[in-house]
């Protein structure tokens, strides 16, 4: 977003900044209300498997387009998780219609693909001008990246800093890869139904439950492992404490 004129200060002003996601209503969206969705509505006397996945998908979809219209911020998980709906959505249809038959494989397939990629991107863009790792961990929204950086050519190791980055990204790659592996899989144990029946509707929605025990939570552990390790290195190589690191709060009283 430019910045007039007649506020030159605002470029660092907080105001400029994507505005914070609602993670409850994330949460609502994408994973409570598709779950209810596709188990409920899925028999032919309510919507029909058809019509229940249309409207499983479509809350996903238009959650993440009504987010980038409010907060004008769209990231790589935003387009990633819209890819995914569109290829959910693009599978169901063209087996309904005949263009194609979408085994159980390619849906396993399908939701080992995004956390697949992200997790071989992370090491990859190492040498970029914007590593992943920056972008997940340690960006300016998080910590006050500025100081850290300040301190660390004060103290002469930017190299430290840089093998401590690598170390990080290794840990953040492996939580993706083994949340593919385990997409995978799940994939392959629960959809046993026929496509688009009411059977395989809701064993759809049963996996998008127990992604969240059985994926979400352990690799989020692992990510935050990852930054655990990542702040604990800041602050030994800058030797500055926890409350300077990360934006927003207040210094501890003497």
């Amino acid at each position: 977003m430019p910045v007039t004129e007649s506020n030159p200060s605002a470029a660092g002003s907080p105001k400029n900044s994507p505005a914070k996601e609602n993670l409850l209503l994330n949460l609502a969206c994408n994973v409570i209300l598709p779950g209810l969705v596709l188990s409920k509505l899925s028999q032919p006397e309510r919507l029909g498997p058809l019509w229940a996945l249309v409207a499983a998908l479509a809350l996903p979809l238009g959650y993440g387009v009504w987010d980038w219209m409010k907060r004008r911020h769209w990231n790589l998980f935003s387009t990633l998780g819209i890819a995914g709906t569109l290829a959910t959505g693009g599978m169901a249809l063209g087996t309904h219609f005949g263009w194609w038959q979408a085994t159980a494989l390619w849906f396993a397939i399908k939701e080992a693909a995004i956390p697949l990629i992200i997790g071989l991107s992370i090491p990859l863009t190492l040498r970029s001008e914007t590593p992943l790792v920056k972008t997940l961990l340690y960006n300016d929204q998080l910590m006050d990246t500025a100081k850290v950086a300040e301190v660390l050519r004060e103290r002469s190791a930017e190299g430290a800093f840089e093998r401590l980055l690598r170390e990080s990204s290794w840990l953040l790659s492996l939580s993706f890869l083994i949340s593919s592996a385990l997409n995978f899989f799940l994939a392959l144990w629960l959809l046993k139904a026929a496509p688009n029946s009411p059977e395989w509707n809701e064993q759809l929605g049963r996996m998008n439950w127990l992604s969240w025990p059985v994926i979400v939570i352990p690799s989020t552990g692992m990510m935050m492992w990852a930054l655990f390790r990542l702040m604990n290195g800041i602050q030994r190589l800058t030797g500055l404490p926890q409350e300077q690191l990360f934006r927003g709060q207040p210094p501890k009283p003497n």
